[in-house]
């Protein structure tokens, strides 16, 4: 029987929806943003697709982990859905995006599944994570704002119940 962990955060990102799903979808991009994941590219596809596969590198540990999602779906501007497994961990992440009067709801969901859960969480690996999440978010809500309204601070909220 294995472990699971939810990892779960969302950001209030004062700028238009159309702004927001442009930054997040082109992850060849993601490189002149995000400092929670290097090396983003498509490996199969070019784009947010059923079926894509692209490749980033995170460090929920010291070590570099590089992770292959799959795209399982996609609504652009709404929810993508991708899911992969690495190291017998099994992970689907979950990304919606909401649009409110002033700006957009971005949240994110990260589900895992694995026997190896019980050794992430005696390593710290459910905090480590969540802070990846929460900095990813911060920094796409940042670029997004970017020229949108004068400096302010945000604040990514999220809750991480570790392994269970």
């Amino acid at each position: 029987m294995g472990c699971e962990m939810t990892i779960e955060a969302e950001i209030f990102i004062r700028a238009p929806l159309a702004r927001v799903w442009r930054v997040f979808s082109r992850l060849e991009q993601w490189k002149e943003w995000n400092t929670a994941c290097a090396e983003c590219r498509f490996v199969d596809g070019d784009g947010l697709d059923p079926g894509a596969c692209f490749a980033f590198v995170v460090r929920p540990l010291v070590f570099p982990l590089q992770v292959r999602p799959r795209v399982v779906s996609c609504e652009p501007g709404r929810e993508v859905v991708w899911e992969g497994s690495r190291l017998g961990i099994r992970a689907v992440h979950v990304w919606r995006f909401r649009e409110t009067g002033e700006g957009v709801v971005l949240s994110s969901v990260e589900r895992f599944r694995g026997a190896l859960l019980f050794l992430g969480r005696l390593l710290g690996v459910p905090g480590r994570m969540h802070r990846l999440t929460v900095r990813m978010l911060e920094e796409i809500r940042l670029h997004c704002e970017e020229g949108t309204r004068p400096a302010g601070r945000g604040e990514a909220a999220g809750r991480f119940p570790g392994a269970v």
